[in-house]
């Protein structure tokens, strides 16, 4: 029985061990549990179908990780775990001008052609989208897409280690260090422990450099801090749709009576995890101005994650040409909650052999590797 070694359990690296648990293998997850995790933090908006970013390759990512849901939420419902924080609630996309909105419904309706899980999309009025989430100010024209979704990155997660350990996986809480011989990953040490591995995959966000420093590698992977606002209202929350609204804010629900609103998009900040008054105030004073509904909500805490980003703003996903049997996923951004989940099942397909929807050469990871 082959083994296999994940470091990084966030999103995208517990799912690549979620789905080797389910195969014939050993598989060992490791994780620091950083508190900046950006997948604690990140608000969980399924639904990239109307963003306007052009790359193909991003939205190749994005698609397929929305479509992958349904299919990882089923797994993981028959392995029991039924509380993964996944909601399919409709979303709406918000414009000030009519015809803007018709523009994103011209476009909505094209790449439906390619997905289908973008479900019925429907225009609406301002009346029309203040009657789907109250709390707004009746001054937007709505696009509304039925298939899009919510999850609660810390319940999925969650949900995937629990379902790791009950097909037989390992959870290790620790900071691992790659063993390599010969140009090879070998496995890992944490805890005064060595680990042998047939192949390990490496997934630490905003961390991977920490890692790959000990065994003399230097890459290309920055990271964006990023604070969001968890409000409590009085109620019923539990299937209003998530909102976009122009630029880069968004509103979303969850069932115990709380709105999630962010974000700040924070760059060359120290990993201190600290909430600031500049943050939490950029991100009310936006809130408000769009939901001044929200005004009396209570605030109940806020969250501070690290999105890792590589070069070009594209994430990586493949084996280091260097080393062998490593490999290697990161640069999820913004985005990490949606394409994650994807990412990780398929990289996990090429650490066992089976073919991979993932092109490497659409994400090489040699692009961010760094000379010394």
């Amino acid at each position: 029985m082959k083994s296999y070694i994940v470091i990084g359990g966030g999103i995208a690296g517990a799912s690549a061990a979620y789905y080797l648990s389910r195969q014939d293998c050993s598989v060992t997850l490791i994780d620091r549990e950083d508190a900046g995790q950006a997948t604690g933090a990140a608000a969980g908006i399924i639904c990239p179908w109307l963003s306007q970013r052009r790359n193909k390759k991003w939205y190749f990512l994005v698609k397929e990780g929305a479509a992958y849901y349904p299919e990882l939420i089923e797994m993981l419902k028959e392995d029991g775990e039924t509380d993964t924080g996944y909601k399919k609630t409709g979303g709406i996309a918000l414009h000030k001008e009519e015809a803007k909105r018709d523009k994103m419904i011209e476009r909505a309706l094209k790449k439906k052609e390619e997905a289908p899980e973008i479900g019925e999309i429907t225009a609406l009025t301002p009346s029309e989208v203040k009657e789907q989430f109250p709390y707004l100010t009746e001054m937007f024209y709505g696009v509304n897409v039925s298939g899009a979704a919510r999850v609660d990155g810390r319940k999925l997660r969650a949900s995937l280690v629990r379902g790791l350990k009950k097909n037989g996986g390992r959870l290790v809480t620790g900071d691992a260090a790659l063993t390599i011989e010969r140009n090879r990953a070998t496995g890992a040490r944490v805890n005064g422990e060595k680990l042998q591995a047939d192949l390990v995959i490496l997934a630490a966000g905003a961390w991977a450099p920490e890692v790959l420093a000990s065994a003399g590698i230097d890459v290309d992977v920055s990271y964006q801090k990023a604070q969001i606002v968890h409000l409590g209202v009085e109620e019923d929350t539990d299937r209003l749709p998530v909102v976009l609204p122009p630029g880069d804010q968004y509103l979303l629900a969850f069932d115990d009576g709380r709105i999630v609103a962010g974000t700040t998009h924070e760059n060359d900040r120290p990993m201190d995890d600290k909430v600031t008054a500049g943050g939490v105030a950029d991100i009310l004073s936006k809130t408000l101005n769009i939901a001044a509904g929200l005004h009396h909500a209570e605030l109940i805490e806020t969250r501070v994650g690290y999105r890792p980003f590589t070069q070009g703003f594209l994430p990586v996903a493949g084996a280091f040409r260097q080393i062998e049997q490593l490999l290697f996923i990161n640069g999820l951004g913004s985005s990490g909650l949606t394409s994650g989940p994807f990412i990780g099942k398929e990289v996990a397909k090429m650490a066992i052999g089976e073919e991979s929807m993932i092109d490497p050469d659409d994400y090489p990871v040699e692009n961010i590797i760094k000379e010394r």
